[in-house]
């Protein structure tokens, strides 16, 4: 089981504290540790608490460009947390929160929380398109060389998290191709290139050359990075190489809830090749399973999934059209890990009953885990808002159905 080891497997920051509280764990402020989906850090003794089997290893910055340190207290309407000293909002005066690339007031903002959300948008900055001046290097811009202490801050990750003795995912950024998530440049303070999440997917299918530039040099730079860094973890005072289990590479969604953002033709010229670049390097060299995150309606992308080099499939979201559990569990089960589907977090988890959540997770267990490859994990990231007994209820759900059934 897994909740909080990658930032496609977590929980928002107000779902980690109604946690600490219902198990009696020591009070004290959560950790916002990924500040777009405001998701908070699984600390050891709720990670005990809950059963969680898988620690996660992130990188040294976060999506706004600001390093997840420096801790400072903040209040979050009225939810007293901890964010990186590098976190610094405005508000507006219709009280949206904004927030800052690389934590530079003096910059635009990069990010939006609409008063009465729970996370920050981004914030398209898309400079003016001339087509003729248009340079690949600029949509590349947050890509490059890890820097001596991006390093340093990822051999101490994974000892410390390979200590712990659980189950290691790890997360180093770089390898998202065309993340929409990514994609405005929210840790950029003046974005230059495509930015406009979409003018991004216009240009999948117009400026497919471009779209191949950036794509080729981003796939060199990550697999120098992968490199440099199984090297640094080879060459310790402990081989730490094989700690890693599992590899977050990326997050680009392609399902939509009922169709696709592209054809299987078109992600199989434009994103097929690096994608099979980076699991090849990764098998060949590592011990370390890659895991693939896309919401949505992707049953029509998962043999090229497979033929990438993809192990893992996250977040298996059920409810998309075409995505059966019991269909996809029989097709590609024995050749695809699934990493969520446990429970709908659009509408069981956060508006059902107690008994409801119940019910949707022994089921899916009963689906998902005969013959293994299942890792117990809800669909998508825990919102805010949702009932901590809904979530106690999915916890004990699972504990029930291994005491049954000893998966």
């Amino acid at each position: 089981m897994d909740f909080g080891s990658t930032t496609v497997t977590g929980m928002h920051v107000s779902a980690v504290a109604a946690l600490r509280d219902y198990y009696g764990l020591p009070r004290q402020p959560v950790k916002v540790h990924e500040p777009g989906q405001m998701l908070g850090l699984v600390e050891d003794d709720l990670r005990a608490a809950m059963g969680i089997d898988v620690t996660g290893v992130f990188p040294r910055k976060n999506k706004f460009g600001f390093p997840t340190a420096g801790w400072k207290e903040w209040n979050f309407r009225g939810l007293e947390v901890l964010v990186p000293a590098g976190f610094r909002t405005t508000t507006t005066p219709e009280g949206d929160l904004l927030l800052y690339p690389q934590g530079d007031l003096s910059a635009p903002a990069s990010g939006r929380m609409p008063l009465g959300s729970a996370f920050f948008d981004a914030i398209v900055r898309q400079p003016e398109i001339h087509e003729d001046r248009l340079d690949p290097a600029d949509n590349l811009e947050e890509f490059g060389p890890l820097a001596a202490e991006d390093l340093d801050h990822i051999e101490r990750s994974v000892a410390a998290a390979h200590a712990s003795g659980y189950g290691v995912a790890a997360g180093f950024g770089g390898t998202s191709f065309g993340d929409i998530a990514l994609v405005p440049g929210t840790s950029l303070k003046y974005p230059r290139g495509i930015r406009d999440v979409e003018e991004w997917y216009i240009s999948t299918r117009t400026r497919r050359s471009y779209i191949h530039s950036v794509f080729e040099r981003q796939c060199e730079i990550g697999i120098q990075n992968l490199a440099r860094i199984h090297a640094r973890l080879q060459a310790g005072p402990q081989d730490l190489s094989g700690a890693i289990d599992c590899l977050y590479l990326c997050g680009a969604d392609f399902g939509t809830q009922t169709s696709a953002f592209c054809s299987v033709a078109t992600f199989r010229e434009l994103w097929l090749p690096y994608y099979k670049r980076i699991n090849a390097w990764v098998h060949a060299n590592t011990s370390w399973k890659c895991f693939k995150h896309s919401c949505g309606s992707v049953e029509r992308f998962l043999e090229s999934f497979i033929e990438a080099g993809f192990d893992v499939l996250n977040p298996v979201q059920c409810s998309a059209t075409g995505m059966d559990p019991a269909a996809l569990k029989r097709k590609y089960g024995g050749r695809l890990v699934f990493w969520g589907g446990a429970v709908d977090t659009q509408k069981t988890l956060p508006f059902g009953t107690p008994g409801e959540v119940r019910e949707e997770v022994l089921r899916r267990a009963e689906i998902f885990a005969p013959g293994g490859g299942f890792v117990f994990n809800a669909i998508h990231n825990l919102q805010a808002g949702t009932p901590v007994a809904n979530i106690v209820a999915m916890l004990d759900a699972i504990q029930e159905f291994n005491g049954v059934s000893h998966v």
